[in-house]
């Protein structure tokens, strides 16, 4: 059965008048007549009854009419879905991004102008560690990832590895101290001036991309960081260090997180800025990716 003998099907039921249906069709009636009589033999029924003068639908003409117009029906939503898809206009997207990443304005316009876009997409965010996302995009668990530099920079740069990485903004990072800390009266933190301080920092086993770059900080100003406390949250981090246990090193983004007896200071060493960076597989083909990056790299 081919779905064009539905469409010829459907036009004589309308029209009952095989000549109208075939000037409707833009076809001969003769080809018209025997595509109607291939159909019953395939559907095994009399669908038609036929005179010089009138042509009627049989009780199994009048049931298959019904089913005839829902298969084209849903053939026509099938291809059209397809269409949509090719476009990524629909399907899931699954979007990783670290902790610090809500808290950066850009990643919200990325998101809320993408789902007015394309608000067929279902998107699937996970907050996960620089290094989890990197091994999830390369299990195909993740279709691209907020990230920031992960440990090495040659990944960051793309060199010898499956993925391939966009960066989006510079955020600068930020001493965060207890606001009657000596430093805190400076505009600006060197990083030579923290080297007698406890740090409070993600503990290694968090994945995060800025543990290692705060030990490359610590080691370019000659020490190595005193670690007096870890753990694996941002407000946490941020909420010993208002309790004294230490102070700590954080992108800038986090200034937006408000806690009494902290404040924010810039760290003054030139190398004391981590990057954002919008990560994916390379080579792979998707529209619902392409899309999305696209829209990306245009609000930056």
């Amino acid at each position: 059965m081919e779905l064009r003998h539905l469409k010829y099907f459907i036009a004589v039921a309308e029209e009952l008048h095989f000549t109208r249906a075939a000037e409707r069709l833009h076809i001969g009636q003769p080809p018209l007549s025997h595509a109607i009589q291939m159909l019953e033999a395939d559907v095994g029924a009399q669908l038609f009854e036929r005179s010089k003068r009138w042509v009627r639908l049989t009780e199994a003409g009048k049931l298959f009419l019904q089913d005839a117009r829902h298969i084209l029906a849903l053939s026509e939503q099938a291809s059209e879905n397809a269409r949509r898809a090719q476009r990524g206009e629909t399907g899931e997207l699954r979007i990783g991004f670290t902790f610090s990443t809500p808290f950066t304005p850009l990643f919200a316009a990325i998101i809320n102008s993408y789902r007015q876009q394309y608000p067929d997409v279902k998107l699937t965010l996970r907050e996960m560690a620089t290094n989890k996302q990197l091994e999830a995009l390369s299990q195909h668990h993740l279709d691209v990832g907020f990230i920031r530099p992960p440990e090495g920079g040659e990944l960051a740069r793309g060199v010898s590895s499956p993925l391939r990485f966009r960066k989006l903004r510079e955020d600068p990072l930020v001493a965060v101290l207890p606001s009657t800390h000596v430093l805190a009266k400076k505009k600006k933190v060197p990083m030579k001036d923290l080297a007698q301080e406890p740090f409070i920092m993600y503990p290694p086993s968090a994945g995060t991309g800025i543990y290692p770059h705060i030990l490359r900080l610590c080691h370019a100003a000659g020490f190595a960081p005193k670690i007096a406390q870890e753990a694996n949250d941002a407000s946490t981090i941020i909420g010993l260090v208002a309790a004294g246990f230490g102070v700590s090193i954080l992108p800038g983004s986090f200034y937006t997180i408000h806690f009494d007896g902290i404040c924010y200071r810039p760290i003054a060493d030139a190398e004391a800025t981590t990057s954002l960076l919008l990560a994916q597989r390379k080579g792979e083909m998707s529209p619902l990716v392409d899309a999305f990056v696209k829209l990306a790299g245009g609000l930056v």
